[in-house]
Parts: structure tokens; C-alpha cells; sequence
């Protein structure tokens, strides 16, 4: 009774933020240009909603992760003190991995940004924290690939 009240929970869940993220990129592609816009340069009548819609999406994925991650440690903690300890050894391997890809980021300014509101981020803080997400994405993605092949591999020599 109980999974499938989680299932049903999760489905709808899943099924809303689908939609809103369809209606709200749809309005984002479909919506126009300001007039503003120049041939070489669109800028999108609802740029703001949906960098507004990736932040909201981004604290919902952070607060459930903190969220799942702590209360999966409590209850771990008291049946399976080793495992819940196992288990916190993942937060540290994603802490590296942003300390080591925030290192390796380049912070060297970019010439060819004129306008006033963006060139305020041309710095070098803001240059490896944006190096440190794009090259943990590239990290975690081609880890998830080689994950899907290693278990599709093991399935088929194990048979």
C-alpha cells in the first residue's frame, strides 16, 4: 500500500514539473524576440522565467538530495552504522570533485564581453565556478554512460 502511494506521489510529481518545464519552455521559444534584439544577438522575450524556472528546479533537486540524503543517513545510522558511514563517503567524493574542477578552471578574463551587466562576471571567481559546473557535468554525465554499458555488460555475461 505504501509503495504504491509513493509511486502515485512520485508520478504526479514528476508529471507537474514536466509540464510546468514544457508550458514554460515553449513560451521561452515561441514567445518572440524583444525589440531590442539584433540579427546577431536574440534576446528572448521569457529569458528571465526560465532561467527562473532552472532555479527553482535546481533548489528543489539540492533540498531533496539534502533532504533523501540526511534522513537516509539517520535511519541507516541505527540498522547499519557501516553502511550509513559508506554512504557519506558519496558526499565527499561530489565535494572533490567541485573542489578539483573549481582548480582546474580558468580564470582568465574574457576580451570580447562589452556590455556593462555581464562584464561584472568576467572575474575570475565567477569564470571557475562556471568552469567547476561545466566540467562536473562532463564528469558526471560520462559517468552515468559508463555506468548504463558496465551494467548492460554485466547482465549480458552474467547470463
Amino acid at each position: 500500500m505504501a509503495v504504491t502511494k509513493i509511486r502515485k506521489i512520485s508520478s504526479w510529481t514528476l508529471m507537474a514539473l514536466t509540464a510546468i518545464s514544457l508550458v514554460i519552455l515553449a513560451l521561452f521559444f515561441f514567445g518572440g524576440i524583444t525589440p531590442e534584439s539584433t540579427e546577431k544577438w536574440k534576446e528572448y522575450n521569457y529569458t528571465s522565467e526560465l532561467l527562473y524556472w532552472m532555479y527553482v528546479m535546481l533548489a528543489l533537486a539540492i533540498i531533496a538530495l539534502l533532504g533523501f540524503g540526511i534522513f537516509s543517513f539517520g535511519t541507516s545510522l541505527k540498522t547499519n552504522p557501516k553502511g550509513a558511514i559508506a554512504s557519506l563517503g558519496v558526499l565527499v567524493v561530489i565535494a572533490a570533485l567541485f573542489g578539483i574542477t573549481y582548480a582546474i578552471g580558468d580564470p582568465t578574463p574574457i576580451a570580447s564581453i562589452t556590455n556593462p551587466d555581464i562584464a561584472k562576471y568576467n572575474v575570475a571567481m565567477w569564470l571557475k565556478v562556471s568552469d567547476m559546473w561545466i566540467f562536473s557535468i562532463y564528469i558526471l554525465a560520462t559517468l552515468c554512460i559508463i555506468a548504463l554499458f558496465a551494467t548492460q555488460l554485466r547482465k549480458i555475461f552474467t547470463k
